[in-house]
């Protein structure tokens, strides 16, 4: 007779996901939603409802919530929205940044506030309020932390602040990999590069062949490769794996 079919990967999980309306978050909780996760898409635009509405229009379980990571209200009002509608969560993909190319010289301290407090702290804060939360609840979680390979070696792609929060999101991928280690909470970082999205696509077409010419691979990435990552990062198979950085950029930087 042939094998019942398996449940979904992630049946029974609750995951946020923020910076959801587009590219790599709306990819990222459609691929968590297909997986059997129920998914709460935040972000800081309204057009994060019309981003769910497919989804649910392809019967999956989610929900939207406008909310500013770079606030602990923000985080608040996340937290509320999954717990009200399923009484937990335990998958944070944290993913809303902004991603700016100002030169150096250029870079307004204001800019550099404004984008460290979206990247970095937006990051920080969800970290210690879903970490703070799956310990409390006591039964392990994931977090997964959109880093970049701006965090890891230079860019002319992106701006120094850019590439700065990227590299700050590394060291707070390993350090609270540590601090939560115990609880079996996993805390992992993906590292994305020359992903096709609306930055990507924002470029001027000389940027972007420039680009292109440096990927051994000879192609750019696709959300969806992106949201596989994550989806394996959030499920029982990526159990074993924390503090790691899973870099995602098709041989631009191989370690």
């Amino acid at each position: 007779m042939p094998a019942p079919p398996s449940a979904p990967v992630l049946a029974g999980r609750v995951a946020l996901v923020t910076g959801a309306a587009q590219g790599l978050g709306l990819a990222m909780a459609h691929a968590l939603g297909q997986a059997g996760a129920r998914v709460l898409m935040a972000d800081a635009q309204a057009a994060v409802h019309d981003a769910a509405a497919p989804l649910r229009a392809e019967g999956l379980e989610v929900r939207a919530v406008v909310a500013d990571v770079a606030a602990e209200a923000g985080w608040q009002q996340m937290l509320q929205a999954g717990c009200d509608a399923w009484g937990f969560v335990d998958v944070l993909v944290n993913n809303a940044a902004r991603t700016v190319s100002t030169p150096l010289w250029d870079i307004a301290v204001e800019e550099w506030d404004a984008l460290m407090a979206v990247n970095l702290r937006g990051c920080f804060l969800g970290c210690r309020a879903l970490g703070a939360h799956m310990r409390l609840r006591g039964q392990g979680g994931r977090i997964i932390n959109l880093a970049s390979l701006a965090g890891q070696q230079a860019s002319a792609a992106t701006g120094l602040h850019y590439a700065a929060s990227k590299a700050g999101i590394l060291a707070l991928t390993r350090g609270l990999a540590t601090e939560l280690a115990a609880d079996r909470i996993t805390v992992n970082a993906l590292a994305p590069a020359a992903i096709r999205s609306p930055a990507l696509e924002a470029l001027a077409p000389d940027r972007q062949e420039g680009l292109l010419s440096a990927i051994p691979l000879g192609r750019f990435g696709e959300p969806e490769e992106v949201a596989a990552a994550a989806v394996f990062l959030a499920s029982d198979a990526g159990a074993f794996i924390t503090g790691a950085t899973l870099d995602i950029n098709g041989g631009r930087l191989m370690r």
